[in-house]
């Protein structure tokens, strides 16, 4: 599985040219393009790079491989995002956050012109909440009115743990793991957990990727929302 991951995210590294800002995502598969990235800038192959990190986790292994970090108000736009993703569907939408860096993830690739997915050939789904409940980032404050809220959605509500103590993420909020099963209408979802005071964030990235790349036993394919391409 290792070696399908660094194929993805060495594929999608490749699309970072020189003089671009980077948004650097979070997780196991979207560090091998970081590593990448760094390993061509020390060969001399990429110079005056800058990255903006999704989460503190990123942060610290951007500053030990190397690549200099903007400040965390974003100074500039964003020329490319390489992150991963716990479920893709056939539309290139997706949910995030397994990892607990959801909020920062979407600012981020809110910010960027372009967004590339790396997944390896698990994460594809016909239906997000297939395989992957949802995450919720809420306030601490009234959360447990947002887990009925999410349970009057129809979802199973779970606060996020880690052995035994609560979850926190970078921003200091909870996350409730929500398992709607396969979700009819991620729009229209997306739409209502936006509109929910107390909702800080939420795993649902709806129309933001541009670029998929997915590895397997035959290769690393890429997609590209307006079709695949070699």
């Amino acid at each position: 599985m290792t070696s399908l991951k660094q194929r993805a995210g060495e594929a999608a590294a490749a699309l970072v040219e020189p003089g671009m800002v980077v948004g650097l995502g979070t997780g196991s598969t979207a560090i091998f393009a970081a590593r990448n990235i760094a390993e061509r800038l020390r060969a001399g192959g990429l110079r005056d790079i800058v990255a903006i990190a999704t989460s503190r986790a990123t942060e610290a292994a951007a500053r030990e491989l190397g690549i200099f970090l903007l400040a965390d108000d974003i100074p500039r736009e964003i020329d490319i995002t390489i992150d991963g993703a716990d479920e893709v569907d056939p539309s290139l939408d997706l949910i995030k956050g397994g990892g607990g860096a959801l909020l920062r993830e979407k600012i981020v690739a809110q910010a960027s012109r372009r967004e590339v997915i790396v997944v390896d050939e698990s994460k594809l789904s016909p239906r997000l909440g297939t395989h992957w409940a949802l995450p919720v980032e809420v306030l601490e404050f009234g959360w447990r009115s947002q887990a009925r809220f999410l349970q009057s959605l129809g979802a199973a509500v779970i606060p996020r743990e880690v052995d035994g103590v609560l979850f926190r993420t970078d921003q200091g909020n909870m996350i409730l793991d929500s398992r709607f099963g396969p979700i009819t209408d991620p729009t229209a979802l997306s739409a209502k957990l936006g509109a929910r005071a107390g909702i800080v964030g939420h795993g649902l990235f709806i129309g933001i990727a541009q670029d998929l790349f997915v590895a397997g036993a035959d290769g690393v394919r890429h997609v590209r929302r307006e079709g695949p391409s070699a």
